[in-house]
């Protein structure tokens, strides 16, 4: 393969625009990402710390690894920011952004890239390399290289590239000497210490002990506690964690329990997970939406019916407290259900004993039983709603589920885990969830709870592109708007907002949308909102009533 003559990299205004800082909640972005501007001189101290600490070697590993990820996650970027440029246009947004970000200043001299055959040649020339400058204060002239996370950064961001694993190297360092730094790229079965290369990059055996050393921990606390298992239940915030001790407590007992919460914030998932842990686990669990059920079949659905004994029962049917015996049940929406059948639910609660509709033989069940509400069941009571006794017996023991809006820490470990769910069920990978996603979601009031954030995740995950993040116009039909200011080609900060051309061309690149797929969208979209009304769409769009029917016929016509 021949070297190319390399044209000057492109412009980087696409790059810049991607940049955003939010001076009103001292945030900074890069295409969805949070980013942090810090002192070389704090960077420079950590560097120092972990040498004094860990030493020379393992601190190189450990900011490789760190360079490593940043440069992976900056790949990302490449196809999306560029999709219709060539392919070493879409390479040198990793070279731009690193200089963007203030790393070093990059010079390619020479770039050979195959992506079919997986053949890659890049040296390329760095000057003002914060790493020299901050390991030469603190440590003088070196005689190795120390550009660690920048060579780390180049590894990661072609790896991810080209998809397969390239090692670049350090060949001179201002360090050590050189009037500049200058590294080499080449897939890592192309290099004759490939093996030795690609250790840097692997876990430090402190660091795979320490796994180990939990996982053995772990495996001995399930062996020790086989039913404390919280299943899909995911969360670490306060609140959540106190739900979860009250379950814990209540599942080596009997006790009737009481859920409560608003509507979506997971009761049955609660209830699933009680039964789990209980030593009923392994006999069933089965469940009923008390206000699923028109009043005439509830009785017959908890209590069962014998044959004949009300219109269609043309066979004898157990009921859920018969199919739950040694289990639990789990009655759920409990305050819709009918005055009649609280009457005998009372019953089976106190003696443990059924009757089928249309016959007078008791039947003994073992079932404990878990009950939930999003209602006030004190206020049904004072209604006449909703027996005393009753409320009583299944209020010994309530467990009060918080809504997701006072679980803001648990949203990006339930936004993943759902993702990954989604991808499995879509047969739809994507590269994950945006930082800018993920805080436009934390500052969600999520009237809907869990359930609407299921939904939330599943339309992010179809709407993104395959292979690229999930961001929070992918998650939210109106996204949240933000005020940002962006880095014009002065360097200087340009206000704008998220919604100015700039980024609505960003956004259409994006998603690979040309000019007249624009327009077509919009008109469609229009006439669609206002039901067909041609006059009422050309008003929403600016246009007279026969203009917007010319660009319909246009739109309409074949070919």
């Amino acid at each position: 393969m021949d070297p190319i003559k390399l044209p000057p990299l492109p412009q980087d205004a696409d790059l810049r625009r991607l940049v955003h800082f939010s001076a009103s909640d001292g945030r900074i972005w890069l295409a969805g990402h949070r980013m942090l501007l810090l002192h070389v001189e704090a960077l420079g101290g950590l560097r120092r710390e972990l040498m004094q600490t860990i030493g020379s070697e393992q601190t190189r590993r450990v900011l490789k690894r760190a360079g490593y990820a940043s440069g992976r996650r900056d790949a990302a970027l490449a196809r999306q920011v560029r999709p219709n440029a060539t392919a070493y246009e879409q390479f040198a947004v990793g070279p731009q952004l690193h200089m963007l970000e203030g790393a070093v200043q990059v010079t390619p001299e020479r770039f050979e890239l195959d992506l079919e055959a997986g053949t890659h040649l890049g040296i390329f020339r760095w000057d003002h390399s914060w790493e020299v400058e901050a390991h030469v204060k603190h440590f003088g002239p070196q005689s190795d290289p120390v550009c660690w996370m920048l060579i780390g950064y180049a590894s990661g961001y072609v790896s991810a590239f080209m998809g397969q694993p390239v090692i670049y190297k350090e060949v001179q360092c201002g360090a050590c000497g050189h009037g500049h730094c200058r590294i080499e790229g080449r897939p890592l079965k192309d290099w004759p210490d490939g093996e030795l290369l690609q250790e840097d990059y692997e876990a430090d055996s402190m660091l795979v002990r320490m796994e180990d050393l939990h996982a053995e921990l772990e495996s001995l606390r399930v062996t020790l506690n086989p039913r404390d298992d919280l299943g899909e239940l995911i969360g670490r915030s306060k609140s959540f964690n106190q739900a979860i001790e009250l379950l814990r407590k209540a599942a080596v007992t009997q006790v009737t329990v009481m859920l409560t919460g608003e509507t979506g914030v997971g009761k049955e998932r609660f209830a699933r997970t009680l039964h789990g842990m209980s030593l009923r686990a392994d006999k069933p669990f089965v469940a009923i939406n008390c206000a699923a059920l028109p009043n005439e079949l509830i009785e017959s659905e908890l209590f069962g019916a014998e044959k004949g004994a009300f219109t269609g029962a043309g066979t004898a049917r157990p009921g859920r407290f018969e199919r739950a015996d040694g289990g639990t049940l789990f009655l759920d929406e409990l305050g819709d259900l009918p005055m009649a059948a609280q009457a005998k639910l009372l019953r089976v609660l106190q003696n443990g004993e059924v009757e089928r509709l249309g016959s007078t033989q008791v039947r003994k069940v073992d079932v404990r039983v878990v009950a939930a509400t999003n209602v006030d069941l004190e206020a049904a009571v004072a209604a006449g709603r909703f027996r005393r006794d009753l409320l009583y017996r299944l209020n010994v023991y309530p467990i009060a589920i918080p809504p997701l809006r006072d679980r803001v820490e648990d949203i990006e470990a339930l936004a993943n885990h759902l993702l990954t769910q989604f991808m499995a069920q879509h047969n739809k990978r994507v590269a994950g969830i945006t930082d800018r996603a993920l805080d436009a979601m934390r500052h969600y009031p999520w009237p809907g709870n869990i359930r609407e954030l299921e939904n939330l995740i599943e339309r992010g995950l179809i709407i993104a592109a395959a292979g690229q993040m999930v961001d929070v116009e992918d998650l939210f039909p109106v996204p949240p708007s933000y005020q940002h200011a962006t880095v014009n080609q002065s360097g200087e900060l340009q206000h704008g907002t998220p919604t100015d051309f700039q980024a609505l061309y960003d956004d259409l690149q994006r998603r690979g949308v040309s000019l007249d797929g624009l327009e077509d969208g919009l008109i469609q979209e229009a006439v669609a909102r206002a039901d067909g009304n041609l006059s009422a769409a050309a008003r929403t769009l600016g246009l007279t009533r026969p203009q917007l029917s010319y660009r319909l016929q246009r739109l309409n016509k074949p070919g």
